[in-house]
């Protein structure tokens, strides 16, 4: 199997998540898997289980994780997060890249859910490309603005490189 390379966008992003070798992850939309691949790096005793509505980002996902999940530290479903059932009692972080769910739409029952599993002390992340970049503000306003109603106490994070922005919601 060909190495696949990691976007430094994505590694910036696992950077800023700090996950530690005993966390409790949830990816929601896994896409490429990329992420996968460098947060169960990091762990031991912890997992993550990584969601997406995409058949195809599952399935590639599974495919350059395969180590992972044969250890153990990763779980890939094919489910939105509307319906998922958290197999964990407590989440230590949660976190998307580039998924419109928590601006496009109304996802109160999403952000409660997140609320409810996360641990105190843990958090949420939702990281966007800052393309275009006249829709960042919209996109940091409504995501914040759900989490915010969802509970969370959100602040914003910034990449110096890739043109990333991040929000990190904490309980």
């Amino acid at each position: 199997m060909a190495v696949q390379t990691i976007p430094a966008r994505i590694r910036w992003a696992v950077d800023v998540l700090d996950v530690q070798p005993d966390d409790q992850v949830l990816e929601i939309g896994c896409g490429a898997g990329a992420a996968a691949e460098l947060i169960c790096s990091r762990l031991q005793s912890g997992r993550l289980l990584a969601i997406d509505r995409s058949e195809s980002g599952v399935d590639r996902t599974k495919r350059r994780c395969a180590e992972h999940i044969a250890a153990g530290r990763l779980t890939v479903r094919h489910i939105d997060l509307a319906t998922l059932r958290v197999p964990v009692k407590r989440l230590d972080r949660a976190f998307a890249f580039n998924v419109n769910l928590f601006w496009v739409r109304d996802c109160a029952a999403e952000v409660a859910l997140l609320h409810e599993r996360i641990s105190p002390g843990g958090a949420c992340y939702l990281f966007y490309e800052a393309t275009p970049p006249e829709q960042v503000p919209t996109v940091l306003e409504k995501a914040s603005a759900a989490l915010v109603e969802g509970g969370f106490r959100v602040s914003v994070v910034e990449s110096k490189a890739p043109a990333v922005v991040g929000l990190i919601a904490r309980r």
